[in-house]
């Protein structure tokens, strides 16, 4: 008789657990990019409610439109029903009112800030405005890697409730999440937070307050060298990531990542490193730049380093670095 291979239902759907506890019931999400749209069908999949906050209508509509078009791939390739689809968009509202917080367990701020110059003082923004409209007991987070968490709590009232929760969504298979306690998150925050990754089916990956993470820091050098080769003429940008891909066992090469991240959200990130560290390992490549400012940034302009698809498939080659 053959082996047969048993998969968790939970990586491709709704969870079947039957939860007996309450101390996440409502999430909050502020910031409903590509970013928030992954965490809000991932907490909404795990049987939470979540509402979002966007500046517009317009945002707002787009951002569920898109959430719908993710469930509808899964579906496409079997990973859930349409009646599991139904059920995950009943879970999840916008909103353009922070008051439409109210009675949320925990609020992610996941703003995409344009500028890395004032990203801190934006973010502090988004945090005082999600203080005034939730109880004290609410956990507020944020998604950012390059913001220290312990700055964006300063200015508060119930500092000890801050953390950072970095989920990564570069790959579409990442089971971590970067969890930070900053100088004045309590332990019973800290701790509830793991418990709130570990009910989204994430596993939990402790790291210190340092500007960049884990994640960050290593795929910035990485694609740092990579574009510098690129320059040199040392490999194609193909062969470069193949061999990340097939040699080294990574799910993307470095260029393949850059442009699912979005090339104007990675020089942001170096920018900030090497603002914060003075090392020239994190300098943005002048590569890089000059995509940026060619409005080339990866799969949302369907033009990066290779050219993609709507759906965001690889479809022919840029001669971009060639």
């Amino acid at each position: 008789m053959s082996e047969i291979l048993v998969e968790p239902i939970e990586q491709y759907g709704l969870s079947k657990k039957v939860r007996t506890q309450s101390l996440f019931s409502k999430i909050g999400i502020v910031g409903c990019g590509s970013v928030g749209r992954n965490l809000a069908r991932l907490v909404s999949a795990s049987g939470m409610e979540v509402i979002f906050v966007e500046v517009s209508e317009e945002k707002i509509a787009m951002a569920l439109r898109e959430i719908e078009r993710e469930l509808d791939r899964q579906i496409e390739h079997w990973g859930m029903t349409p009646g599991d689809k139904r059920i995950i968009m009943s879970r999840i509202h916008g909103t353009l009112k922070y008051e439409d917080l109210q009675g949320c367990d925990l609020v992610i701020e996941a703003i995409l800030s344009k500028s890395s110059e004032l990203t801190t003082e934006i973010r502090k923004g988004v945090f005082k405005n999600i203080e005034r409209h939730v109880d004290p007991n609410c956990i507020i987070a944020t998604n950012s890697t390059t913001t220290i968490i312990t700055e964006l709590a300063s200015e508060l009232e119930y500092k000890h409730r801050c953390v950072s929760l970095h989920v990564l969504t570069t790959a579409k298979d990442a089971r971590v999440v970067e969890v930070v306690k900053g100088l004045y998150t309590s332990e019973e925050v800290y701790q509830a937070a793991c418990k709130f990754v570990k009910l989204i089916g994430k596993t939990v990956v402790p790291v210190e307050e340092s500007p960049g993470l884990v994640s960050i820091r290593i795929f910035s050098v990485m694609f740092n060298e990579a574009c510098e080769m690129l320059m040199e003429g040392v490999a194609r940008k193909e062969d470069i990531d193949l061999v990340m891909r097939d040699g080294l066992g990574l799910a993307y090469g470095p260029f393949e990542m850059a442009d699912r991240a979005g090339l104007d959200k990675v020089e942001r990130w170096m920018e900030n490193l090497y603002k914060e560290f003075g090392d020239m390992r994190y300098k943005p490549s002048p590569l890089l730049k000059k995509m940026v400012r060619a409005n080339q940034l990866g799969t949302k302009t369907r033009k990066g380093f290779y050219e993609y698809d709507e759906s965001g498939r690889k479809i022919t080659q840029t001669i971009v670095g060639e």
